[in-house]
């Protein structure tokens, strides 16, 4: 049983992700948005709050992006709620995805070491 519900707040997840890259392309006109993606939805247990992962493609201009990120915050849940059709739209919380960053500061290492003489082992 707890597979199925798992599976359906995966779903979920998946389905404000969808939601909100598309309400972030269609509903806003914010040049500083234009390269921004939602990477990651995280729902708490009882499906009150997700935590929404975004990333750009030009990480030099991160503080203005998270500037106007944070500024459509609540309209972004105003629009979801009429997306998903259900009793209650989670609260969201947005974050910053590292992933990418974090990502490229391990190749950097890693491409180091090998031009250095010092290649990867176990």
């Amino acid at each position: 049983m707890s597979g199925n519900k798992n599976n359906k707040k995966e779903k979920f997840e998946e389905r404000i992700l969808h939601e909100l890259n598309k309400a972030l392309r269609s509903e806003f006109s914010d040049s500083r948005l234009q390269f921004v993606s939602f990477t990651k939805v995280e729902l708490n247990s009882d499906l009150s709050e997700a935590n929404v992962y975004w990333d750009t493609f030009d990480a030099s201009k991160r503080g203005d992006i998270k500037k106007a990120i944070d500024g459509i915050g609540s309209k972004l849940r105003a629009v979801l709620s009429t997306k998903l059709n259900v009793r209650h739209t989670p609260n969201l919380v947005l974050q910053y995805d590292s992933q990418y960053e974090s990502q490229k500061s391990i190749e950097d290492i890693l491409s180091s070491e090998v031009k250095n003489g010092k290649p990867y082992s176990d």
